[in-house]
């Protein structure tokens, strides 16, 4: 008898019919066709002439006047919050750097400006002259070379 209870009990236990989702089946189509992300599209950057501000001006007056050597101006609106515009410019010598960087200090004083720290000086390679909305970087024709400002900012080869 033991044999027929072990029997029925077989029978007895019947599997569970499998249950089928609660969710429809248009959620599952939805969720499978999820938008798929795209890498942003990366556009080159417009090389735009920096907006000729009084200081500027004033800057570019001065070194012109000191006789400096490839200046170029660089519009940093959108790039940096340190500044606006940067200007880069050589000297020929490390005389030359640092008589620049002393007249471009004096000239920003005299028009109001304040007083504006000059970092560099005294070694003439390469000076930087913080004018607020504008900094200048004053250098030695091989040093420029060798950090080459222009290239890290892409704003072409001067070469």
């Amino acid at each position: 008898m033991k044999q027929s209870t072990a029997g029925t009990a077989k029978k007895a236990v019947k599997k569970a019919p499998a249950r089928k989702s609660s969710k429809k089946p248009s959620q599952k189509k939805a969720k499978a066709a999820a938008p798929v992300r795209r890498k942003a599209k990366v556009v080159a950057p417009v090389h735009k002439v920096a907006v000729q501000t009084d200081l500027l001006k004033r800057i570019l007056a001065s070194l012109d006047d000191d006789k400096a050597e490839n200046i170029v101006t660089i519009d940093m609106e959108g790039r940096s919050a340190l500044c606006d515009a940067t200007v880069i410019a050589s000297g020929r010598s490390s005389r030359h750097v640092a008589a620049m960087a002393e007249h471009l200090a004096r000239k920003l004083k005299e028009g109001g400006y304040g007083t504006r720290p000059v970092n560099g000086q005294a070694q003439g390679d390469w000076v930087l002259v913080d004018a607020g909305d504008v900094i200048v970087h004053l250098f030695r024709p091989e040093v420029r070379d060798y950090y080459d400002l222009e290239g890290m900012w892409s704003v072409g080869s001067r070469k």
